[in-house]
């Protein structure tokens, strides 16, 4: 039997990247996956790519309507949530000196905001014993330039998984924290502006800075969230799980 066999998984930002690959791996494994993404032709596209068991759910999850309209879809087809990977997030660029309201306010919005309402509304859908996993980043713990707000948006959301894994303990729900140090996936090449030589500029840069000498596959990130999700990590509550090639780690 498929690991994740008659289990009900919900993916935040699952039309690209890490959250696209992870969903894949879900429907493989066997679940009834959820998706949401913000475009409508993106989120169709990534439904038709899982394949399997998948629904998408068109929504910004800093927006706590299109929120509560996701848990109303998985409400009515299912009425329970075994994994939630709160992945929904992203930022850009701004040194110390540029940052503006707007930047701020965009970036914490989907980063903390959305991620706290997003676990909050699962609440009455997740069963005792779920799993919730979020997506942190190595810049959570390192000084990167010119991505202070970002960085602390995921110093942000490190903090929410041990302050969560106190609050849920009574009904064994653990919550973890999934930290990528950098992956191949559009929203980092994007980074770079739309020239091709610039992004693989950044990406070489990147992959000079990581031990392994390489950035990361988004399927290498899913492994390791869909460990995090099942019963081996059974053990394994209020952590953060590097998957970074040793980049934040030496």
């Amino acid at each position: 039997m498929s690991k994740f066999a008659n289990k009900v998984v919900v993916v935040t930002g699952g039309t690209s990247g890490i959250g696209l690959a992870t969903a894949k791996r879900f429907a493989n494994e066997g679940a009834s996956v959820f998706i949401t993404g913000r475009r409508e032709a993106e989120l169709n596209a990534a439904v038709k790519a899982i394949g399997g068991k998948v629904t998408g759910v068109q929504g910004d999850m800093s927006k706590l309507a299109d929120i509560d309209r996701l848990y109303d879809s998985v409400q009515q087809k299912h009425g329970q949530i075994d994994v939630l990977f709160a992945n929904a997030g992203g930022g850009t660029m701004l040194p110390l000196g540029a940052i503006t309201e707007e930047h701020y306010d965009s970036i914490f919005a989907s980063n903390v905001k959305g991620v706290v309402f997003t676990v909050q509304k699962a609440l009455p859908l997740l069963k005792d014993g779920a799993s919730v996993i979020l997506t942190g980043s190595t810049t959570g713990t390192m000084g990167t330039a010119a991505f202070s707000i970002y960085s602390a948006t995921k110093a942000a959301v490190r903090n929410l998984a041990r302050s969560w894994t106190l609050d849920l303990k009574e009904r064994g729900i653990r919550v973890n924290v999934i930290s990528p140090g950098p992956v191949k996936t559009p929203g980092l090449v994007d980074l770079a502006g739309p020239d091709a030589a610039q992004q693989q500029g950044l990406l070489d840069y990147l992959a000079s800075q990581v031990p392994l000498g390489r950035v990361a596959d988004p399927n290498e990130i899913a492994k390791a969230v869909a460990f995090l999700a099942s019963d081996e990590a059974s053990f394994i509550a209020g952590a953060e799980l590097f998957a970074d090639g040793g980049m934040a780690q030496v």
